[in-house]
């Protein structure tokens, strides 16, 4: 590790003292809202005190170790608490290193899911369906809660548009490299000759916007109209003009959400989803300004990128982002299993973050 990012992790583990001083001081305990941003931030640093702890103490085994070297008795012993404790500080440099990677205010936040049909006509729509169960089996799977918003269903199943919004803790940092054109090559129920098609479908994973923070909207750039809601919910849809569609003039973003009963209530649901959609957006122009060679791009707004492709026959799933990050467990991952492929994405990102930074010092 290079002195600069030594002296960024000292600082960082300063920092933490100070917090612990100031989350002692009657002021602060005194003032919820500051004692809940010093309470937070001193969370998140507490793993870096803890790394830099099992630094200092893998320094002092190795400093014994190598001190019974001398001992020819001992010296079999000595070889082996060197090798270990020498193991260890180089796990605990990457770890060091990796807590020094800017993070991402959103990852802890929820998201809105957008899945919609591509090419291939009811089989992109039905391959929707597929990918819109796959990620809310996987939000079960990890404690989230998915509610839709938003469902105009295929005629032959699955959907030609679905979005849901995911609630859960870290639920962005773990879908936030999901957007993109996901491609899916397997024998339609429907092909009666057993020939092999291929569909796409769209994934957009766009973060809700913090609490507290959301993004200026002018009321004259809206246009809002009402409608009537399609679907469930017995004779009331056939009543009220219930559902919203909200049109942000500027930039041309479009929502609607007729899940709720009132009118009020959908305009508000909507408007959040308008605010997280502009948010993101001006967060991929941002990203596609500082790097434009990322290969995971968070938060893009480049839908037509084929990511990922789905081939039911091999029972393959292969990521197009990553050389040589392909799975045969499909019907696993399909069924909601993506912790290996999302803990594949996520250890790609971490290390191309690691280094820039490297590179950067």
């Amino acid at each position: 590790m290079t002195p600069s990012l030594r002296r960024k992790l000292e600082a960082l583990a300063e920092r933490r003292e100070e917090l612990e001083r100031l989350l002692a001081d009657p002021g602060v305990i005194g003032d919820n809202e500051r004692f809940r941003k010093c309470s937070r931030e001193f969370a998140q640093l507490e793993p870096v005190a803890l790394a830099l702890a099992a630094e200092t103490q893998a320094k002092a085994d190795l400093a014994a170790a190598e001190a019974m070297r001398a001992d020819p008795e001992l010296r079999e012993l000595a070889e082996e608490e060197i090798a270990s404790a020498q193991e260890r500080l180089q796990r605990l440099d990457v770890e060091l290193m990796a807590h020094l990677i800017p993070k991402d205010p959103r990852d802890d936040g929820d998201l809105y899911l957008e899945v919609r049909a591509g090419t291939g006509g009811d089989e992109a729509a039905i391959f929707a369906g597929d990918l819109f169960r796959m990620y809310s089996r996987y939000a079960e799977r990890q404690g989230w809660k998915v509610e839709v918003e938003s469902a105009n269903p295929g005629e032959h199943g699955g959907y030609k548009e679905v979005i849901a919004r995911v609630e859960g803790r870290g639920a962005y940092s773990r879908l936030k490299f999901e957007s993109g054109t996901h491609r899916v090559q397997r024998v339609p129920e429907t092909e009666s000759q057993g020939r092999i098609h291929t569909s796409a479908a769209t994934v957009a994973i766009i973060a809700v916007e913090p609490e507290g923070e959301p993004i200026e909207i002018n009321p004259a750039d809206l246009k809002i109209d009402t409608f009537r809601s399609s679907g469930a919910g017995g004779q009331h849809v056939n009543k009220t003009e219930s559902a919203i569609r909200i049109t942000h003039v500027p930039s041309g973003v479009v929502v609607e959400n007729q899940t709720e009963r009132s009118q009020h209530a959908n305009r508000d649901k909507a408007l959040k989803r308008l605010q997280a959609m502009l948010a993101d957006a001006a967060a991929a122009k941002a990203a596609a300004a500082q790097a434009q060679d990322r290969r995971l791009q968070v938060g893009s707004g480049d839908r037509s990128q084929r990511i990922r492709t789905y081939n039911f026959p091999q029972g393959r799933i292969t990521d197009h982002r990553v050389e040589g990050l392909t799975l045969y467990d499909l019907p696993n991952v399909i069924a909601g299993d993506l912790d290996g492929l999302i803990g594949r994405l996520l250890h790609e990102h971490q290390a191309d973050e690691l280094a820039r930074l490297s590179a950067n010092t």
